[in-house]
């Protein structure tokens, strides 16, 4: 028996030697500038370069002080893309984040003022400190790439993506994300502390200016967006993508959880697969690109029973113990 992440498989109709070239050209170059900034955390840089390969949102949840809104900024700063910053604060209001009419009196006639979210990039900093009402307004901008004001629905720039950061311990003057705007999300990356060396690099690399200032960008819009489509040829075998159902659909059953992951993550799960094969020089997902998403993808979307927190039971462990207890397709030699 071999497992499937070790076979051969063919490419796709739509995809050439040089399609996956350039795709893992690209994440080799948003890595290496991320890099120039970021010390350390290969793990978040990657899931988030994958993110961008498939035009997902990523929520950076961590303690304070950890580089979340550095990151954000650094990956925003490698695009050549229009980028917005939004602080999120509980007196925000929906309207300065969409945008809204106003009387332009020397004109005399209505104008619509642009909100932040009408960019590429938009960072969402501190996003659960936001009242719901403000959190409900990136809903549609989130799933359906457009906002809607006052009647009127406009498109969103492509490619389209929110970083979001949120500090999961401080509980004073923040307000919950809802179950509808985590499952928006594609991944929660979670960092954790430096190593003794990298923190030591850190305080070297910083000592004189911060390095984000004279970053420049490596790639634009026009070809991230080229890079997407080129993603979604990726192949995914029925085998990987009853994997991937099975992984969703126990989610749902398992008795810990209240509410499972819906299949938008399913959807998401694939493309995010079909992402990381790509990033791999691969024209073909496999079971272990499943697995090393399983985590960041499905973990913020399941809601835990209250009876399962209190033996600290969590949303990356059912999902490891979920990956432990189904097998993964094989094929016969």
């Amino acid at each position: 028996m071999i497992d499937q992440s070790e076979k051969s498989a063919p490419r796709t109709a739509g995809q050439t030697e040089g399609d996956l070239q350039q795709i893992q050209h690209m994440a080799q170059r948003l890595t290496e500038n991320v890099g120039r900034v970021i010390v350390g955390r290969a793990t978040a840089v990657r899931l988030t370069v994958v993110a961008l390969l498939c035009e997902g949102h990523v929520l950076l949840e961590d303690v304070p002080g950890l580089g979340k809104t550095m990151l954000a900024r650094t990956v925003a700063g490698s695009l050549n893309c229009l980028f917005k910053r939004i602080q999120f604060t509980p007196d925000l209001l929906p309207s300065d984040v969409t945008g809204l009419n106003y009387f332009n009196q020397k004109e005399g006639e209505f104008r619509f003022l642009k909100g932040p979210i009408m960019a590429n990039v938009v960072l969402a900093d501190e996003i659960n400190r936001a009242t719901p009402r403000t959190q409900s307004c990136l809903l549609e901008a989130m799933e359906e790439r457009q906002v809607t004001v006052e009647g009127e629905t406009m498109a969103l720039p492509r490619p389209f993506l929110v970083l979001a950061t949120q500090n999961p311990v401080e509980q004073e003057g923040t307000f919950p994300l809802p179950e509808a705007q985590l499952d928006r999300f594609l991944l929660r990356i979670k960092q954790g502390y430096p190593t003794a060396q990298e923190e030591d690099l850190i305080l070297t690399r910083f000592q004189k200016e911060n390095p984000l200032q004279n970053l420049e960008p490596v790639t634009d819009g026009e070809e991230l967006s080229r890079m997407q489509g080129l993603c979604r040829t990726v192949l995914v075998d029925q085998p990987v993508r009853e994997y991937i159902l099975d992984l969703v659909r126990t989610t749902r059953s398992h008795q810990a959880v209240r509410l499972g992951a819906s299949p938008r993550a399913a959807q998401g799960l694939l493309r995010a697969a079909q992402a990381l094969a790509a990033v791999k020089g691969r024209a073909f997902a496999v079971p272990d690109d499943v697995k090393e998403l399983a985590g960041p993808v499905l973990a913020h979307r399941l809601l835990i029973r209250p009876e399962a927190r209190l033996r600290g039971a969590g949303g990356e462990e059912l999902v490891q113990e979920i990956l432990a207890k189904i097998k993964a397709p094989v094929e016969e030699e």
